[in-house]
Order: C-alpha cells, then sequence, then structure tokens
C-alpha cells in the first residue's frame, strides 16, 4: 500500500513539473485550427481555371529556382521508398536523437526527486542517480558533440538559437551540478531529507532549463525552418 502511495505521488508531480515546463510552448499554440478548416474549404472550391493557372505558377517557380544542396540526404530513401527505417547517415545531424534522453531524463529525476523528499526511499534515491547520470552525460553530448552549425540564419532565428544554445548549457552546469549533489547526498548524508531537497531543488532548475531548450529548439524546427532536410545547417556529422 505504500509503494502504491509512492507511484501515485511521483506520477502526479511528474504531471506537475511537465505541465510547468510545456506552459511557455503552450504560449504559441494558439492557431485557430477552426478557421485554417474554413480556408481550406474555401480554397476548394475555387473554379478548376484557377487552379490550374495557380498549379502551373508553382511549377514554373520551382522550375526556376536552385535546387538546395541538402536533397542529397534525401535521395537515397527516395530511391528506395520502401526502406521506412532511416540510418544514422540519412540524417543531417545526430543531435535530434540524442537530446530528447536529457528532455526526458532530467524531468523525472526532479520530479522523483521532490517526491523523496516526502518518502526518504532508497530505491527512489538510485533511481534519481541513474538518470541524472544519463541524462546529465546525453545533454552534454549534445550540447558539445552533437550540436549542429549553422548558416544563413535570419536575424531573428539567430536570437532563438542564442536562447537554445544558452539554456543548454545552464542544462548542462546545473544538470552536473545536480549530479554531484544528488550523489553526496546518497553516499554521504545517507539521504538525510535536508540533503536531498538540495538536490531537488538543483535537478528542478536543470529540468526548468532543459524544458526551455526543447521549447526554442522546436521553435527553430518548427517556426524558424532550421533543420529539416538539412536546411540552414553548415555541417553534417553523421
Amino acid at each position: 500500500m505504500r509503494t502504491h502511495k509512492i507511484v501515485c505521488y511521483s506520477i502526479t508531480l511528474f504531471a506537475f513539473v511537465q505541465l510547468i515546463a510545456a506552459s511557455p510552448a503552450l504560449a504559441h499554440g494558439g492557431e485557430k485550427h477552426e478557421k485554417k478548416k474554413t480556408e481550406t474549404t474555401v480554397v476548394k472550391t475555387e473554379t478548376v481555371d484557377t487552379a490550374t493557372s495557380q498549379q502551373a505558377a508553382t511549377d514554373t517557380a520551382e522550375a526556376s529556382s536552385p535546387v538546395p544542396s541538402t536533397t542529397v540526404h534525401t535521395e537515397a530513401h527516395e530511391q528506395t521508398p520502401s526502406e521506412v527505417h532511416a540510418s544514422l547517415s540519412d540524417f543531417p545531424n545526430t543531435h535530434p536523437l540524442i537530446v530528447h534522453f536529457p528532455i526526458m531524463l532530467l524531468k523525472v529525476a526532479a520530479a522523483v526527486l521532490l517526491a523523496n523528499i516526502l518518502f526518504l526511499r532508497k530505491e527512489l534515491n538510485w533511481l534519481v542517480t541513474i538518470a541524472a547520470l544519463v541524462g546529465f552525460i546525453t545533454a552534454y553530448l549534445a550540447a558539445n558533440y552533437n550540436h549542429p552549425h549553422t548558416d544563413g540564419l535570419t536575424t531573428h532565428a539567430q536570437l532563438v538559437l542564442d536562447q537554445h544554445d544558452l539554456y543548454a548549457e545552464w542544462t548542462v552546469y546545473l544538470g552536473g551540478i545536480g549530479l554531484v549533489a544528488q550523489l553526496l547526498s546518497q553516499f554521504l548524508f545517507k539521504g538525510t531529507r535536508w540533503s536531498v531537497a538540495v538536490a531537488a531543488l538543483i535537478l528542478t532548475s536543470s529540468a526548468y532549463a532543459v524544458s526551455m531548450v526543447g521549447h526554442y529548439g522546436a521553435q527553430l524546427v518548427h517556426i524558424e525552418g532550421v533543420g529539416p532536410q538539412g536546411k540552414f545547417l553548415k555541417e553534417h556529422h553523421h
């Protein structure tokens, strides 16, 4: 029964942290989908002649525009459409494959450790230690060895990238300090309540930082168009 309560509290706190972390992203999700549907319906009611002329204009523009260099990264899969699972060499950069680990693990470590302030369970301490360790290592790799180099960004996109990199640095720093604090709490101070609280505070700060990294990273990709098919990437790591 006590274990069941621990799990329930952990899940509740984790959901609370996720809700707080997602709030900046929700602020940018205010598109009116009904309006889009209405606009789509209106477009579909246009005459065939208008649609044909628009398509002809589009084809002419596409034919006259230069072919982007990023086509190289997708040619292999276009020639073999039956291969659904892409290999590492098909990705312009492996950063997206690694960055989700610290985003998830540092949040889990913070949420579980916040719950453990109340319960002081050794099992939860071990879970936090492992999650914080893997989260810190993957955050360091994503920020230093798998970070893509960009070229030709707009002024606004560069500002977004600067914020992304700033919070990435804070994630690594706070993640490392939080890991050390957790190790000291677990092995030196034997999981005393005050040491658990200190480690939880630092890891929660790291979880907030990595949430902002994810927010600005999503903004770069889905709003600024940086990254898809290697767009605006200067170097490609396979």
